[in-house]
């Protein structure tokens, strides 16, 4: 029987794909565990790529209530000292020419403050993304993910062009072969590519790929904007995921765990020559400026850098990908790992649990997680991530290991998994 929280969730929240109904309600979240109302403990191995602290850090948390104490809120027009500091840090981070920053309180409305620098520096108004990646789900951003969305939700922006992915039937070569097509089709009109330099769902494009594509931007005037909402911030084993491949974006966009878990915040951070439309209003939001959530990321990128979790998540990443090798080896079920740093997936082999790839799989392959005592998402069709918190300790590791490889020496329970709700 389920706890009446979730069946009163149910009743009050919309329904929604991901997210609600929810299969289970929580009472604790505390470093990169989760704990809920029935008392099951488990790894956080998904965290919406927001936990790269982990839930809690003590850090954190203090400089959040002295914050509260100090100043709780700053109304628009206002700076203050957070807010300068934050954006400042940012910019010292970035390793390209000049910049300059803009906040907002969620990656979507982030992705479309970098589509709005892009169409007034360019004066052109149509995009290229990847078909089947993800930028948000606002009108704009979320029209960036899917030439087709679900017809019941109408038209998105026009000026759209979709592109296979690095990742999809033909890999890097198909994908740059068409993004020539599409910019000698269309000359003098695309404003940016936006794309994510390592895709969420973990897939690696190969190291000249991003270079090859910037200089065809560059060829054409087109802008290259990068979302590193779910890889910034060290989660690959570098601060910006960029940087594994030599290439500077005209913009980057950073979210989820610029907030440490705790708040939202999101960041545009740009090439200063883009700030050419000072008289519109490009990003200005309520809390642009809190000085609560501007505290929030600035202690998180402190934290990052003083407890080393950039060369952490290398460190911690090259690790698992070779005990996941190993295990690989020694049960089929299991097909391999991809991914960077600790934004990892684990691949797996349907048919070795006589079940076909796709959504039923993966419900139940997360289900089988679950009763492990791991939380985790779906990647792909055969795929999960195992992406924990940069602060996760070796011990809590190693637990994560021995209980992945209980679910892949033992494919029948996955098979005999109740279909879960993710």
């Amino acid at each position: 029987m389920k706890h009446s929280l979730i069946a009163r969730d149910s009743a009050a929240f919309f329904h929604q794909e991901g997210s609600s109904p929810c299969p289970f309600a929580l009472v604790a979240a505390q470093g990169a565990w989760l704990e809920d109302v029935e008392g099951r403990r488990f790894i956080d191995l998904h965290g919406n790529t927001a936990h790269h602290l982990g839930y809690g850090h003590p850090t954190l948390t203090a400089a959040l209530k002295r914050q509260l104490d100090e100043l709780p809120f700053a109304p628009r027009r206002f700076t203050n000292t957070p807010a300068v500091l934050l954006a400042e840090k940012l910019l010292a981070k970035w390793p390209g020419n000049r910049a300059k920053v803009l906040f907002a309180t969620g990656g979507s409305d982030a992705i479309e403050i970098a589509l709005k620098l892009a169409r007034t520096a360019t004066g052109r108004h149509e995009t290229i993304s990847f078909e089947g990646s993800y930028h948000g789900h606002g009108f704009g951003a979320f029209g960036l993910s899917r030439a087709m969305p679900d017809k019941r939700l109408g038209p998105f922006l026009p000026g759209r062009h979709h592109i296979p992915g690095y990742w999809q039937a033909g890999g890097a070569q198909a994908t740059l072969a068409e993004l020539r097509s599409v910019l000698a089709k269309n000359p003098d009109r695309i404003d940016a590519l936006i794309a994510e330099p390592i895709r969420s769902n973990c897939h690696v494009p190969p190291d000249d790929f991003w270079r090859q594509v910037k200089l065809l931007c560059a060829e054409h005037g087109v802008l290259l904007i990068f979302d590193e909402i779910p890889s910034g911030l060290g989660k690959t084993g570098r601060f910006f995921a960029f940087e594994h491949f030599g290439v500077v974006p005209d913009a980057v966009v950073l979210g989820k765990a610029l907030g440490g878990g705790i708040v939202p915040i999101a960041a545009v951070i740009a090439d200063a020559r883009l700030d050419v439309a000072p008289d519109l209003d490009l990003g200005h939001y309520t809390h642009e400026k809190n000085p609560l959530t501007t505290r929030a990321a600035l202690t998180t990128i402190e934290i990052i850098e003083s407890e080393g979790l950039t060369a952490r998540a290398q460190e911690l990443g090259a690790h698992v990908m070779s005990r996941i090798a190993r295990l690989a080896a020694e049960h089929p079920f299991l097909a391999g790992g991809r991914g960077k740093g600790l934004l990892l997936a684990l691949d797996f082999r349907p048919d070795h649990c006589g079940m076909a790839a796709g959504v039923d799989f993966i419900d139940a392959l997360v289900r089988a997680f679950w009763q492990e005592g791991l939380s985790t998402t779906g990647k792909g069709p055969a795929s999960v991530g195992f992406s924990p918190p940069l602060t996760i300790s070796d011990d809590e590791i190693t637990q994560a290991l021995a209980r992945i490889e209980r679910v892949a020496r033992q494919p029948e329970l996955v098979s005999s998994r109740q279909p879960a709700m993710i």
